[in-house]
């Protein structure tokens, strides 16, 4: 592949016209939460800006709601079922998966990132040894180091702005010490109406809002540099917010993710589109962009077309029917002796929201009765905090806890279908709704097409059993802290 490359790269642009990349991604920064998108209770200048000044995509889904395999789909442009031991948290992923940004270095780009976490968490040494070096090459301190100790001053570059924002844990309080206003946080209707889950997510804002300023001292460099207006700026989040029936889950709240693109006079400003994209798809959209060769291997879709657009709304509705994702074992926190996960997958259209459970009688968030996998393991698959604690603590004493456990911890059906003109927040499951029957069906062939022509392995064998063996390098996770 890389021979390709350089075969093709004497038909390349010339240095000084090929665009600089800085693909900005937070760690669970998941939609809406940011000023673009109507959230007034968090500020995001920052990324308002690169969607006033270019694209806000208001579709866009993450192939898996868990770290490593969403982050493993956006460098490869596979779908995470693609990978093997890549579809899990904390595993590995096999050294036949190149990176496309190793594509760009091929092509001559100067690549690097400010912290090593372009993959994972996971054990990325074999990987590394074969391909020379992690998937976004050398990490330095940030972007001024990166241009001091390279040849980025004068070549085209690839740059991975990451951070552990708004990742837990939390300091108790920031939210409201930094003047973010409680009453005013976007609540999910699968939460309870309660101070302390308010405060809580006001102490991811503060966090969401550190990772904006993040972002615009990045920007402020670029334009000190003059190299802001030929630099494709990607802002987004790698899944939903660490918090119940977000992160690791298929509604809305865990696999949507904010994402805004700025190229300077290269797209039309003000742009909002309203087509389904995939962080798959970003791979083979920044390599034509580039003028790189885009790998056949790669699943993922791009979407040059929809970038370069004057028009806003939904464009392709026809080629972008729906997004598809899913996933596999986040952590393994079944009751023993299961090492598995909890397999699923979904498709999302204008109108419905369909998930496929292929196995309900397990426990969606991992098992809360201790006789787990790991030490200390306490519905695992959520990460803990004052939300999770408040809702099982209280869910035999208030209503609106009971029913924010069902939704986030409680098992659920095999099949579930959200209308989502009638219920945008996707609570109420009508999958056995008679009206709703010839739909559901229609869906879940979709669904199925779409599985076979991204080499889903469920797509032949709904119980395949083969993510379960892989190896699981990290800890217990969403441990109860205990109480004061």
């Amino acid at each position: 592949m890389r021979l390709l490359i350089l075969f093709f790269s004497i038909s390349l642009l010339a240095a000084e016209q090929r665009p600089n990349i800085l693909f900005c991604m937070a760690d669970d920064w998941g939609w809406p939460h940011a000023g673009a998108y109507g959230d007034d209770g968090v500020k995001t200048p920052n990324f308002d800006r690169i969607a006033k000044e270019g694209v806000l995509f208001h579709h866009t889904y993450v192939s898996s709601p868990s770290c490593t395999p969403s982050r493993n789909a956006v460098i490869t442009g596979k779908y995470h079922w693609q990978l093997g031991p890549g579809a899990n948290l904390w595993s590995v992923l096999p050294i036949e998966h190149e990176s496309f940004i190793h594509l760009l270095e091929d092509a001559g780009y100067v690549i690097g990132q400010n912290r090593p976490k372009t993959w994972g968490p996971g054990k990325i040494e074999s990987w590394g040894k074969h391909h020379g070096k992690a998937p976004a090459g050398d990490t330095f301190k940030d972007l001024a180091e990166f241009f001091d100790k390279t040849e980025a001053e004068d070549k085209a570059f690839f740059f991975w702005l990451a951070t552990s924002d708004p990742h837990r844990g939390y300091k108790k309080d920031s939210g409201a010490k930094s003047g973010i206003d409680a009453s005013k946080v976007h609540l999910f209707d699968h939460y309870p109406d309660s101070l302390t889950v308010r405060k809580d997510i006001a102490d991811y804002y503060f966090e969401v809002q550190r990772w904006d300023s993040l972002v615009g001292s990045a920007l402020s460099l670029l334009e000190e540099k003059g190299k802001l207006e030929n630099t494709i700026v990607i802002m987004t989040g790698d899944h939903g917010m660490p918090f119940p029936r977000c992160k690791g889950n298929l509604y809305d709240s865990g696999v949507r993710v904010p994402f805004a693109v700025r190229w300077g006079k290269n797209l039309k400003q003000g742009i909002e589109n309203r087509d389904f994209i995939s962080l798959a798809d970003v791979a083979p959209t920044l390599l034509e962009l580039c003028e790189v060769p885009v790998p056949k291997v790669m699943t993922g879709k791009s979407f040059v077309n929809l970038l370069k657009s004057e028009q806003s709304g939904r464009l392709e509705e026809t080629e972008r029917p729906y997004a598809i994702f899913g996933r596999e074992r986040h952590t393994p926190a079944q009751e023993k002796p299961n090492m598995g996960g909890y397999p699923s997958r979904a498709i999302r259209t204008q109108d419905f929201l369909y998930i496929r459970n292929y196995r309900p009688e397990l426990w969606p968030m991992g098992a809360g009765n201790g006789n787990t996998n790991k030490p200390g393991q306490w519905y695992s698959d959520c990460d803990g905090g004052p939300t999770k604690n408040y809702i099982i603590d209280n869910k035999d004493k208030d209503p609106q806890a009971k029913k924010a456990y069902e939704l986030c911890f409680a098992k659920r059906p095999a099949q579930e279908l959200y209308h989502l003109v009638k219920d945008p927040e996707q609570i109420n499951n009508i999958a056995k709704d008679p009206e709703y029957a010839a739909i559901m069906e229609k869906l879940d062939q979709q669904m199925l097409k779409g599985l076979e022509e991204r080499y889903d392995p469920r797509a032949k064998d709904p119980l395949y059993g083969g993510f379960d063996v892989h190896p699981y390098f990290g800890g217990g996770g969403g441990k109860r802290k205990a109480k004061k």
